[in-house]
């Protein structure tokens, strides 16, 4: 593979273009994100412990129950899901991750937990109606999701939620769109995140305003001159985006509260929006 190849696959796809490769159900590299998760000191993978703690409280003031069915969407291994659990409530987590689940499901069994965890893609959920009350998606999931993908997920939430039943979720919002793009860099590495072997990694972003989408690239190029295409595709909402969305779904009593993170960078504080709806 050439230089000119390189940069061939380097240019600004259509929206939506597929990349070549998931990072979910590589062997390797879902390892990798499982130790990131688990590192209580950066917010990669999953936030900050003492952010995690702060925004289960949060969520938790927003009901007036004292003791919830809940089902968390996303989960991980686990970590808001143990939180919830050690504050007496009942926890249903789902990740697609299965390295995330098994690590997820040992601890949770070595601390007695209240938690069951389900190896899905949560966008293809079959689950009881009428049953929780309170489902929670966490760390701007929602915003990964593709159009289609997040009807589903709504569909799915209202269906499974108790009557007046509660969906908290945050996304990045549409505040300075021009900021949240990360500049290209190149990387060699003698093995690392994407692979135990050598490998260079190409990163990059594209923001698509009129859509209010931002693309995060990495192409990842072998020493046999193999190349992995990973694109992330991360929407931006307002206010009035994520009304219509819900209200269509059936969701009434919609809130929005930003600042609920600490922080000041694109991806806390004021640019992140934690949005409540109520099942009618």
């Amino acid at each position: 593979m050439t230089i000119t190849d390189i940069l061939a696959k380097a240019q600004m796809p259509s929206l939506y273009e597929k990349g070549s490769a998931v990072m979910w159900t590589d062997p390797y590299i879902s390892k990798q994100v499982l130790q990131i998760h688990l590192n209580e000191e950066i917010d990669l993978g999953s936030r900050k412990k003492s952010t995690i703690l702060q925004t289960v409280d949060w969520m938790l003031k927003q009901s007036e129950k004292k003791s919830l069915n809940i089902l968390d969407l996303g989960c991980g291994p686990g970590l808001y899901a143990e939180q919830l659990a050690n504050k007496g409530h009942k926890v249903t987590g789902v990740d697609f991750s299965e390295n995330s689940i098994a690590y997820a499901r040992e601890e949770a069994h070595r601390k007695q937990l209240n938690i069951t965890y389900l190896q899905a893609d949560y966008t293809a959920l079959e689950l009881e109606a009428n049953q929780f009350d309170l489902v929670i998606l966490i760390y701007t999931d929602f915003g990964v999701l593709l159009p289609d993908d997040r009807e589903k997920l709504l569909n799915l939430v209202h269906r499974v939620l108790k009557p007046d039943g509660k969906f908290i979720f945050d996304v990045l919002n549409d505040n300075e769109p021009e900021k949240k793009p990360t500049p290209k860099t190149w990387d060699a590495s003698a093995g690392g995140f994407w692979k135990p072997e050598p490998y260079l990694v190409l990163s990059e972003s594209f923001l698509y305003p009129e859509e209010k989408v931002i693309l995060y690239q990495h192409i990842v190029v072998d020493e046999q001159d193999k190349s992995d295409v990973y694109r992330f595709w991360t929407h931006l909402f307002s206010h009035s985006d994520l009304s219509g969305m819900l209200s269509k779904h059936g969701f009434q009593s919609i809130s929005f509260h930003e600042n609920v993170l600490p922080g000041n960078d694109p991806w806390s504080g004021e640019n992140v929006t934690f949005c409540q709806a109520i099942k009618v």
